[in-house]
């Protein structure tokens, strides 16, 4: 069962009632929260559910769990990461007696999943992320996240058999950790085909602006760039600008071959239905969710895209080779001897991180070969 909120409850209650009042207005509703049997689950997206991107990967995942018998689904998009996030959890428990919420953008962890989690300690809340911290954060949240490093990793294997120029581009978002490490994998893949490919970076500052895309997209091909990929929430602009210069194309988030299809080389993909069916099935039978949940390939938390018409054999070969030893586990793509684009040693000869490594979740750095700055 699935309830797709059109409307905002958030807007009915912004002038009448704020997030402490939630509560006793609910229970003023004939029925008050029990509107549903079994278990319902919120889900909350930072944008639009079919962006050919990060929500839309979500919204695949979560379509997944409205699949399941007993499970009521409620789905709200396009909510900022403001207070107007908490006021939708509030009314997702407080209306529609959700007992599992997965806030889905980065941005609405602190303070706003904290805050709402403190309220509701019988609420179990799972962030997509890899933010919670045992020493710091409440028990009833969660983060989880995936080593999609390695799907970068394989999508610069692609690029990097493809590119003529050895100039490939990233347009990315903002200088998280999560990004600098997909940025520096997408490198690192195709300097494992020609070790002197580079890779222009070119950050928007905004996880979801298309003006600012189309120009960091277009700048990258004025100079020449002819392989790129992104760290936004929707790549579609990013995939059909570069395609459009005449570029090839590496997708990220979910698969977007049907915006470039000549072009599309694979793309790194979550695969959020296995990770949250499997969240839904141990709340269900009354058991623990893991606080910190992490997997990879060859966990089910991420696919990659099928490769295009424009991958050739010996890419092929060497995309499947190195899909296989990283599915057998231990596989690293940060490894030495290694600079960042400063010349500073980053990973010194015989050290190396293997995707489990929490290390690269602090990653602060570029790799020599990125040509850019993060600040």
């Amino acid at each position: 069962m699935s309830m797709n909120r059109k409307f905002s409850r958030r807007n009915m209650l912004k002038s009448t009632v704020g997030i402490a009042g939630l509560g006793a207005m609910a229970s003023a509703i004939p029925g008050g929260s029990a509107f549903a049997a079994g278990l319902t689950v919120g889900f909350i997206y930072v944008g639009a559910k079919d962006d050919f991107g990060y929500n839309q990967a979500h919204a695949e995942g979560a379509a997944a769990v409205k699949a399941m018998p007993g499970v009521t689904v409620i789905e709200e998009e396009s909510v900022a990461e403001t207070v107007n996030v908490q006021k939708s959890m509030a009314s997702m428990i407080n209306f529609d007696n959700a007992k599992l919420i997965f806030p889905t953008s980065y941005g609405y962890f602190d303070p706003h999943v904290l805050a709402v989690a403190k309220k509701y300690p019988e609420i179990r809340f799972e962030h997509a992320g890899g933010l919670w911290s045992a020493d710091k954060h409440p028990k009833n949240v969660g983060s989880y996240f995936g080593y999609i490093g390695m799907g970068q990793y394989l999508n610069g294997i692609a690029a990097g058999h493809a590119t003529k120029s050895k100039k490939m581009g990233f347009v990315a978002a903002k200088p998280i950790p999560q990004v600098m490490l997909n940025i520096n994998s997408f490198l690192l893949g195709a300097r494992a085909v020609d070790p002197n490919i580079t890779c222009q970076v070119i950050f928007t500052g905004e996880w979801s602006l298309a003006v600012k895309e189309a120009e960091a997209t277009n700048a990258l091909a004025d100079q020449g760039v002819d392989v790129m990929t992104c760290h936004v929430d929707g790549p579609k602009v990013v995939m059909e600008t570069a395609a459009h210069r005449g570029a090839y194309v590496c997708g990220y988030h979910a698969n977007q071959s049907p915006l470039a299809p000549k072009k599309y080389l694979t793309g790194a993909e979550w695969n959020w239905a296995n990770v949250y069916t499997g969240m839904v099935k141990s709340v269900m039978a009354g058991k623990e969710i893991d606080n910190f949940v992490r997997g990879g390939l060859a966990d089910g938390f991420i696919k990659m895209s099928p490769l295009g018409p424009a991958v050739s054999d010996a890419a092929r070969n060497q995309f499947e080779a190195t899909k296989a030893e990283i599915l057998k586990g231990g596989f690293a793509a940060i490894k030495g001897p290694l600079k960042d684009n400063k010349g500073n040693v980053v990973a010194a000869a015989g050290r190396s991180f293997v995707e489990t490594d929490v290390a690269l979740e602090s990653m602060n750095y570029l790799v020599e070969g990125v040509v850019g700055s993060a600040g």
